[in-house]
């Protein structure tokens, strides 16, 4: 199996029926130096899904970046996208792992729960998600994870861990200084006045925190 280091700012595709208009935000964020998209859509038919992760795909390997499929593991193997995202009543890692293949990104949410991020990585998860960190205007049923979790979950976890949920430039950092190795991101992207400048900002919390590590250590 191949090793990902999913690393940085991961911004996550809002429900939109316009195409046109995801990818004109998408190609912001890439454009600013964003490389992981998930492609999440929870309003769309299967037809535009599969139009909106065909386009998508294609916008991202212009720009060397990674596409991961939310949930749907038929559309990812449809499209051969770079991987796909469960949550605990989706399709089962290992299951996931069966379909895709060895080489492609299989990630989790695990909410609030380090027992879940065990079971995850022991799996074959190359990533775990944690949140949400924050009230989220993406998702409103979710569950308040806290940023010792994160802590804890950085001392005993291998793999990359992706803090979500209400994310923001204001309370990024938070998350990032307790252990998060990237930062998921929907609405604080694509519902910014200026895609590409806020995409940037982010990234920067991420050079400012392995500059005070360097400095530190």
């Amino acid at each position: 199996m191949v090793s990902h280091g999913i690393k940085g700012l991961y911004a996550i595709t809002p429900d939109i029926t316009d195409t046109a208009q995801l990818c004109l935000m998408t190609r912001q964020l890439l454009s600013a130096g964003v490389r992981y998209v998930q492609y999440r859509n929870k309003v769309g038919d299967a037809r535009l899904r599969l139009t909106q992760a065909s386009t998508l795909l294609q916008l991202c390997k212009q720009y060397d970046a990674i596409l991961i499929v939310n949930d749907h593991y038929d559309l990812a193997i449809e499209v051969d996208a770079h991987g796909i995202h469960v949550g605990k009543e989706d399709t089962a890692i290992v299951a996931a792992r069966k379909y895709l293949g060895p080489n492609k990104i299989i990630g989790a949410s695990c909410y609030n729960q380090l027992a879940l991020a065990f079971e995850a990585e022991k799996q074959g998860a190359d990533y775990v998600a944690f949140g949400a960190f924050f009230p989220s205007k993406t998702k409103s049923n979710t569950v308040t994870a806290s940023t010792d979790l994160l802590s804890e979950a950085k001392k005993k976890l291998s793999i990359p861990i992706v803090a979500i949920g209400g994310i923001t430039l204001a309370n990024a950092a938070s998350l990032i200084n307790h252990g998060s190795d990237s930062i998921a991101v929907s609405h604080g992207l694509y519902g910014a006045q200026n895609i590409r400048s806020v995409a940037k900002k982010f990234t920067q919390l991420f050079l400012k925190a392995d500059q005070a590590f360097s400095s530190s250590s």
